[in-house]
């Protein structure tokens, strides 16, 4: 039996990124994951410019006096010309500063005096309320790696130096398929011995989530034939073949002597609650992963070995979530020599007002309304008690998308 870092590692290590490139426009790159580092070719600033509105001054001038002549005004877009010593210049917020100035006083800290401006301002020092050239960027600087998914602020920072277009990697193809006479589909009738098929629909909207592409081949005949046909279409048409359940020995599970007989196959007990059968291996060279067919073991595996599998093989160089480390609302008074991920969400202590960790009541591997309740999963490592009040690691699944 693995533990979960020991499996989580070797999965992990091997994961090996050979998708082919695209260009693409930036407002289509969302998700996707960059193959070539960006690095600018500007300065963002372009230039000095005033964070506020206000007036540009010489501070030089403060020591004759404190009322100035207004000789110019800047608005954000203009080109202003040299600040004439012993006026000041009305500015605006991005406006360029203009030579000779050497601070912006915000206009809060003027007064009107006739057709004067009054500086009111108990400190000044030089630079004050100027955004200097290059502050946030710098020409040549990388601004993101190779390796990194892209997210909405990053769509903006590429397009702050004026980047259109980015090289990412094509997504991830991921086939599945489903297997079992026992499952039905959303909209048949109930029938007696059998149950709706929770889990195709899991990785239906878990896979596109991350990004990448879904191939649902459906529902295939439970039998050997039928589904070594589909392995073979799902082989030929994917990156990666994924199911869930269907991989232990019994005379009606063949996935296992399915794969086997294309190519190889490694099952795994895992130290972990829920998920501990796992199955890795390839289709005629295709990686296969099989998850375990209870539906929150299907959601916990997918999410904490999957994913970190697939954003790797997908290039992503960052695939570590970091946890929230948090007080216990629950007692976990009997260990276990499995880590055990518990289905939990936060809420605020109505006496302390601390941020705690609340399980669902119910942790059982079939009870999929705890994956709905929660928030994420407190993990209680092996061997290990917990009282109330103990701290516990927190993963949220908004950090798993």
């Amino acid at each position: 039996m693995k533990t979960f870092d020991e499996a989580l590692s070797y999965l992990v290590s091997q994961a090996k990124n050979s998708q082919k490139t695209e260009t693409l426009p930036v407002e289509q790159a969302l998700g996707k994951v960059l193959a070539k580092p960006i690095t600018s070719g500007v300065n963002v600033p372009p230039h000095d410019n005033s964070q506020m509105d206000g007036y540009a001054i010489n501070l030089l001038d403060l020591t004759h006096e404190d009322t100035f002549q207004i000789s110019q005004r800047i608005p954000a877009g203009s080109e202003p010309e040299a600040l004439e010593l012993g006026t000041v210049a009305r500015i605006f917020t991005g406006a360029p500063i203009p030579a000779e100035a050497n601070a912006v006083i915000m206009q809060e800290e003027t007064e009107q005096v006739g057709d004067k401006i009054k500086i009111t301002a108990k400190t000044t020092r030089p630079g004050q309320n100027i955004r200097h050239t290059g502050e946030d960027i710098e020409t040549g600087h990388v601004i993101l790696e190779k390796g990194h998914r892209l997210r909405s602020e990053d769509l903006g920072l590429i397009t702050s130096i004026g980047i259109g277009e980015v090289s990412v990697y094509q997504p991830l193809k991921i086939a599945t398929f489903t297997t079992g006479d026992e499952l039905l589909e959303p909209g048949e009738a109930p029938e007696k011995g059998k149950i709706f098929n929770a889990n195709r629909y899991v990785l239906a909207g878990a896979i596109p989530q991350l990004g990448f592409e879904l191939i649902d081949l459906g529902r295939v005949k439970d039998t050997l034939e039928d589904t070594i046909d589909a392995m073979k279409q799902a082989a030929k048409v994917a990156d990666v073949v994924m199911t869930t359940g269907g991989v232990s020995v019994g005379e009606e599970d063949h996935i296992k002597p399915a794969i086997e007989s294309l190519g190889q196959l490694d099952m795994w007990k895992v130290k972990m609650k829920p998920g501990k059968p796992l199955a890795f291996g390839d289709i005629n060279g295709t990686p296969f992963i099989g998850l375990p067919g209870n539906p929150v073991s299907a959601f916990a595996t997918f999410n904490l070995f999957a994913r970190p599998y697939l954003l790797r093989k997908q290039g992503v160089k960052h695939i570590c979530i970091t946890p929230l480390w948090l007080e216990a609302d629950f007692e976990w008074p009997k260990s276990n020599f499995r880590r055990e991920f518990a289905r939990a969400k936060l809420k605020v202590d109505e006496k302390s007002q601390k941020t705690v960790v609340e399980l669902f009541p119910n942790q059982g591997s079939g009870v999929l309304t705890s994956a709905v309740w929660a928030e994420g999963f407190a993990v209680i490592p092996e061997d290990t008690t917990v009282k109330k009040g103990g701290k516990v690691a927190f993963y949220a699944f908004n950090d798993m998308i």
